[in-house]
């Protein structure tokens, strides 16, 4: 009974030491394989490797659209015959435009006013009343740019002695036509960019975490600005030019190998 005995503690003892050295073996054989697969599952440090490209596009277009205020400035004793001198002069102005091919809906009253006039040499801070002075402006929009030295003329000759604030700018159809195609050339840019900066760090795109479009610039600026004689014409060429447009669009690309 004894020798029995310690022969089941002599087994129950071998089997007691062979279990923990098989655990541990397992442990040093798939421990290391579970590590890696966790390590290659983790997409947390992938989506931290990102690099932010900013893209450009540049365009230079032709303005599709002018603006123009022409008006009679008139100054008589009274402001009755001031303004039936000024009426009289604005319709002849107005009826020579549309005679020249400007719209009827192209047309607006920019300003009217009329103001009195002293003299103050001779009363001091009073002043004597001497006439008044009034003042009619129409404002022209139309897309017929080729014919703004044209109007200008007409508008001079027949009686406009002041001329403000000539504006060419693109029309909303055609900015938006220009502003998609930018936008695709910003991206094609940006992107370029980052595949040169990736594959020189041995990355590549995996894909776009965020992109941000900038403005639109688009400078508008009065190219003209002239106050006339009754008899005197426009002289100068009005010519349109080019308008420069610019657009940006930065994007945060995902890294990945």
């Amino acid at each position: 009974m004894k020798l029995a005995y310690r022969q089941n503690t002599s087994f129950e003892n071998t089997i007691m030491i062979l279990i923990p050295t098989l655990i541990l073996s397992t442990l040093i054989i798939t421990s290391p394989t579970t590590i890696f697969v966790n390590a290659q599952l983790d997409s947390t440090n992938l989506l931290n490797n990102t690099l932010s490209v900013t893209g450009s596009a540049t365009t230079n277009t032709k303005s599709d659209k002018v603006s123009v205020s022409l008006g009679v400035e008139t100054t008589d004793k009274t402001a009755e015959k001031a303004l039936l001198l000024n009426s009289d002069l604005m319709n002849k102005v107005i009826n020579a435009l549309k005679e020249s091919g400007v719209q009827e809906n192209e047309t607006s009253t920019s300003s009217f006013t009329i103001n009195p006039n002293y003299n103050y040499s001779e009363y001091g801070a009073k002043g004597n009343l001497i006439g008044f002075t009034v003042s009619n402006s129409i404002h022209i929009i139309s897309s017929n740019i080729n014919q703004i030295s044209q109007w200008i003329d007409t508008a001079v000759q027949t009686g406009a002695n002041t001329v403000d604030d000539i504006y060419f700018s693109i029309s909303p159809n055609k900015l938006e036509e220009i502003k998609n195609s930018l936008l695709k050339e910003a991206v094609a840019n940006a992107k370029s960019k980052a595949d040169i900066v990736a594959a020189a760090g041995g990355l590549n795109i995996a894909g776009i975490q965020s992109i941000t479009v900038g403005e639109l610039g688009l400078p508008t600026v009065p190219v003209y600005s002239k106050s006339v004689a009754f008899d005197e014409a426009s002289s100068t060429p009005i010519l349109a030019g080019e308008q420069e447009i610019s657009t940006t669009v930065s994007i945060v690309y995902i890294l990945g190998r």
